[in-house]
């Protein structure tokens, strides 16, 4: 039942998710190494640094948006944040039960292709790396958003006798700071930089919450109980914060002592959830129905903490960016396995990918509704659906009815509602907001 790689190791679509999976450079080395075969491998990353890249993974730029999806969906909202995030703890056992069942997987990928063959393989790659690539141009919206946010009175910019906007011109200026990045060798000095994700998450949670209790923002808002115009946004948006699972087989392959990795899942699930409930609750009873789709715009500029939680936004995409594009750049070049130049040729890919998400950016500038078009078309089939028919795929549980069918087949169902629903609202938004 091994899997067979072609050519000689790991397929070109193959994707080691760049989020920082360990923080010791030899230990990834040594991950990497045994890709090639040695199927007895053993990880050496302890419990602690496992659960700390769970949640360096699990949480990101979602949480500034949390706040907004329970405004679109009112309070009754929260209980699908808990189920979106019960769905997808338990389709990240099913990754593992994959894993468990050939210890040739190694990747997401592998179990595309050992569940349905060199399709499947090529379908979660696609997958994953349109969800790298949206999300990259997210960053590129926020980046912009928040300058602007920042620095109110810069109106528009001039480019060689070419006026642009306010944000359009900061887009553009982060992506030439992002640039070189792109073209860097090594980005080990990013990894650790983007490492701070967890902090950086509860230095947001704590910038927001001072601000509540100390700077007069106060938490009067009730908000509405429930709004059905919204729910599908806000599902949308919840899922897109839990859309880490790509990285959770290389995860679970570090691991020295793997049978504890549903522990590892429990921890950053928990952890995970609770700062996402608590940045939504906060923000929804700090602003209500004004909230934005990042609370950082809400915030006072002439606070210090306001400007801490929005230097700290500002920070941690800058340092992701390269990470998350990298993988596109590593499969576009192995299309090309035999240009005579390939460090001019991968810097001329770079570019260009650095040069398409700012096009995109410009044309879709809208961040809520793109991420939630990630979170929806995306992350609920890489994170929901893909996993629970690829596990039923692999250990024949298809063939044989019994509750833990039932449920999966219940998980697969609530999956693809939210990626037609979602999917189709989240469309709508961005061309009803393109008319304006």
């Amino acid at each position: 039942m091994g899997i067979e790689h072609k050519n000689g190791g790991s397929s070109s679509l193959d994707l080691n998710v760049p989020l920082l999976l360990d923080q010791n450079q030899s230990k990834l080395k040594d991950l990497e190494a045994s890709d090639n075969g040695d199927v007895n491998f053993i990880g050496t990353t302890s419990f602690s640094k496992t659960c700390f890249n769970g949640l360096n993974a699990l949480t990101g730029i979602g949480i500034l948006s949390t706040p907004y999806a329970l405004a679109s969906g009112g309070w009754i909202s929260l209980i699908l944040l808990f189920t979106i995030a019960t769905a997808t703890f338990y389709s990240g056992l099913l990754i593992q039960r994959c894993m468990d069942w050939d210890p040739n997987i190694k990747t997401y990928p592998d179990i595309g292709y050992q569940a349905f063959g060199r399709k499947g393989k090529v379908i979660v790659s696609v997958l994953m790396h349109m969800e790298l690539y949206l999300v990259a141009t997210g960053f590129l919206i926020l980046e912009g958003d928040n300058l602007q946010k920042l620095l109110p009175n810069v109106e528009y910019f001039e480019f060689g006798g070419l006026t642009i906007g306010g944000k359009q011109g900061f887009i553009i200026i982060v992506a030439l700071i992002i640039l070189p990045t792109v073209w860097l060798d090594n980005l080990s000095l990013l990894s650790y930089i983007s490492a701070t994700g967890v902090l950086a998450s509860l230095l947001i949670i704590g910038s927001v919450l001072w601000i509540g209790v100390f700077d007069g923002i106060g938490f009067q808002q009730r908000g509405e109980f429930i709004n059905w115009d919204g729910i599908p946004t806000a599902v949308s948006l919840f899922a897109f914060c839990y859309c880490a699972h790509p990285v959770f087989p290389t995860l679970y392959s570090s691991m020295h002592k793997r049978h504890q990795f549903s522990n590892v899942l429990t921890v950053c699930f928990v952890l995970g959830t609770l700062c996402y409930a608590s940045m939504a609750i906060l923000g929804y009873l700090m602003f209500g129905s004004e909230v934005q789709s990042q609370i950082t715009l809400n915030l006072p500029t002439n606070k210090l903490s306001s400007r801490i939680a929005i230097y700290t936004t500002l920070v941690n995409p800058i340092s992701k960016y390269a990470l998350m594009v990298t993988p596109i750049i590593n499969a576009t070049e192995a299309w090309f396995p035999y240009h005579s130049n390939k460090r001019l040729f991968r810097h001329m890919v770079g570019t260009s990918v650095v040069m398409s998400t700012v096009l995109v950016a410009l044309a879709v500038p809208f961040f809520g509704s793109l991420m939630s078009l990630v979170g929806a078309f995306l992350s609920m089939n890489a994170s929901v659906t893909l996993p629970c028919l690829c596990y039923l795929k692999i250990s024949g549980s298809y063939q044989k009815l019994n509750g833990e069918m039932v449920g999966i087949g219940l998980v697969i169902v609530m999956g693809i509602f939210v990626v037609i629903f979602g999917t189709y609202i989240s469309l709508v938004d961005i061309i009803y907001m393109s008319k304006f």
